[in-house]
C-alpha cells in the first residue's frame, strides 16, 4: 500500500534580534515599523502559511557590561503587533512568545482569550521559561527562579491558565434581546492554590473561538521535551538536519503515550533558514555571500568572547584562536544569552573548535561562520521544495518555522517561486479549509466545560 504523503506545515518567523537577520543588508527595512510586520504576515497568508511567529526577548543583549548592537536591537510589545495584525490579516494564525516566569496566569490568559476573540480564534501562545538573575532585574521582584523549578512553574502557570480559559463555558454569554438574559449563570469564577499562585476571582474574558489558545513550548532540555509531550499543541526546536531532526521526532511523540495523548496532537517545527537561486550553483554563491554579512570580523570575536567567558577584543578575526583555554565557571560576559547555555562544556567545546580550525586552517572569522548556524535550505526553488517535502515524508519534522535574513521582504521569493512547487506536489495546501489556527493545524477545539 502506497504510504500517503504528509501535509505540510509553514509557519512565518519575524526576523529580528538574532545574528540570522543581515539588517546591514540594502534590502532590509525596519524591525520596528509596523508596515514591516504587515508586510511579512500578509506574504505568509499569501502563501497560505499556518501562522505568523514573534519570538521576545524582556531585556537588551549585552556583552561585556555593554548593548550588543552587533544584531538587531530593540523590539515593540507582542501583544500590541499581534493584536494589530489581526486587523489586516483574516486566516493567518498569531503566534507570540511570552515567558511564564514573569508574567503572571491571569494577565496572560486574558490577553491570549482577547487576542483570539480579536482575530476570530487565530492566537497561538510560545510558552517559553528563564531562571537567570541578568533578565530578573528588569522585574519588581528582583529576583529569578532556580533552574530546577521553571519547568514546574511553567506547567503550573499553563493549567492555572487553562483554568481561567475554561472558567466560561461557550453558552454562558446568551445576550438574548428579546428575553432580556445576558449571562447564564455565573460564569468567569475561578480558584487556584499552589506552591507558585495563590489566586481567587472572575476572569472577566468569555470563552474564545478556540477555547485555548494554540500552544507551542521552544526548549530541547530534558524537562522542555517532557513539558511539550504533556500539554503542548507544536514544539519549536533546533534540530535541522535530517538525522537529528528524526531521532528528536522519533523521542518527542514517544513521549505522547503516557499522557494519553496521540501521535498527531504534538506537530514538530524546526527553525529553518533558506537561501534560494535560479540554479543550485547561484543559491550557494548567495549563501556564502549572506553568511559573511552574518559573521562580521566584529561578530566572529563576539561569539568567541560567549565561549571563552574573556574580553578576546584584541584578537584578530582574521588570526587564530586563544592559545589559551576558556575561563571555567558562570559566564559574565554575556549574561542571560540562550546560546551561551548551549556550551554546556566550554572546555571540550574549545577542543573541537581547535582542531577544526587546523584541519581546515580556519581564522577566527572562518571558523566561526564554520560552526555557527548555517542556511537549512540552498539551492533551486525546486530542490529547495525537495529537501523540504524530503525532510516531513521522513519524519525529521511535520514542517518549518522559516526565518528570513531579510527583513521585511525576505519571504517573498520563498512563497512566489517554492510554495507553489509544494502545492503541484500535492503536500501544502492550495487555501486555507477552515477559520482557526487549530483548523490550519488538524488539531481539536478543547471541549467547552459542561
Amino acid at each position: 500500500m502506497t504510504k500517503q504523503q504528509k501535509q505540510i506545515h509553514l509557519a512565518a518567523h519575524f526576523p529580528g534580534v538574532n545574528n540570522t537577520t543581515v539588517w546591514s543588508d540594502p534590502e532590509a527595512g525596519s524591525h520596528i515599523e509596523f508596515s514591516s510586520f504587515v508586510k511579512l504576515a500578509q506574504t505568509a497568508e499569501r502563501a497560505k502559511f499556518d501562522f505568523f511567529f514573534l519570538a521576545e526577548g524582556l531585556r537588551l543583549r549585552e556583552q561585556g557590561g555593554l548593548i550588543y548592537d552587533l544584531d538587531v536591537v530593540g523590539r515593540p510589545d507582542t501583544f500590541t503587533v499581534l493584536a494589530a495584525l489581526a486587523a489586516v490579516t483574516s486566516r493567518l494564525g498569531l503566534a507570540g512568545t511570552i515567558n511564564s516566569t514573569f508574567n503572571e496566569p491571569f494577565e496572560v490568559a486574558r490577553q491570549f482569550a482577547s487576542l483570539d476573540h480579536l482575530s476570530e480564534g487565530r492566537a497561538a501562545w510560545n510558552v517559553v521559561t528563564s531562571w537567570d538573575a541578568f533578565t530578573g532585574e528588569n522585574f519588581r521582584r528582583g529576583g529569578f527562579l532556580p533552574q530546577d523549578q521553571r519547568y514546574s512553574r511553567a506547567e503550573t502557570f499553563m493549567r492555572t491558565a487553562w483554568e481561567l480559559f475554561d472558567s466560561w463555558r461557550a453558552d454562558d454569554l446568551v445576550a438574548d434581546k428579546a428575553t432580556g438574559q445576558f449571562l447564564r449563570g455565573e460564569p468567569g469564577r475561578f480558584e487556584h492554590h499552589d506552591e507558585h499562585f495563590d489566586i481567587a476571582g472572575q476572569f472577566p474574558v468569555p470563552r474564545s473561538p478556540q477555547g485555548r489558545p494554540v500552544i507551542i513550548q521552544a526548549g530541547d532540555s530534558e524537562e522542555g521535551r517532557e513539558f511539550a509531550a504533556a500539554t503542548a499543541d507544536a514544539i519549536f526546536t533546533r534540530h535541522g538536519t535530517l538525522e537529528a531532526g528524526q531521532a528528536f521526532y522519533s523521542d518527542v511523540k514517544g513521549r505522547l503515550a503516557k499522557y494519553g495523548r496521540e501521535h498527531s496532537q504534538l506537530i514538530v517545527l524546526p527553525a529553518a533558514t533558506f537561501v534560494l537561486g535560479d540554479t543550485d550553483a547561484e543559491a550557494h554563491e548567495r549563501a556564502d555571500v549572506v553568511r559573511r554579512q552574518q559573521v562580521s570580523g566584529q561578530t566572529a570575536i563576539k561569539f568567541l568572547e560567549q565561549l571563552w567567558n574573556a574580553d578576546l577584543s584584541g584578537f584578530d578575526p582574521d588570526g587564530p584562536l586563544p592559545a589559551f583555554d576558556p575561563v571555567a565557571g558562570e559566564n559574565t560576559i554575556a549574561k542571560g544569552r540562550a546560546s551561551v547555555r548551549m556550551y554546556r562544556d566550554p572546555l571540550a567545546t574549545a577542543r573541537q573548535w581547535r582542531e577544526l580550525a587546523e584541519a581546515k586552517n580556519l581564522s577566527i572569522r572562518e571558523l566561526i561562520i564554520e560552526v555557527t548556524g548555517r542556511q537549512n535550505f540552498i539551492g533551486s526553488p525546486a530542490t529547495v521544495a525537495g529537501q523540504i517535502n524530503d525532510f516531513v515524508q521522513a519524519d525529521a519534522s511535520d514542517g518549518f518555522i522559516l526565518v528570513p535574513h531579510v527583513t521585511p521582504g525576505g519571504l517573498d521569493e520563498f512563497a512566489d517561486k517554492v510554495v507553489p512547487l509544494l502545492q503541484e506536489r500535492g503536500v501544502f495546501r492550495t487555501d486555507y479549509t477552515g477559520p482557526t489556527l487549530r483548523d490550519h493545524l488538524g488539531l481539536t477545539t478543547p471541549a467547552s466545560p459542561a
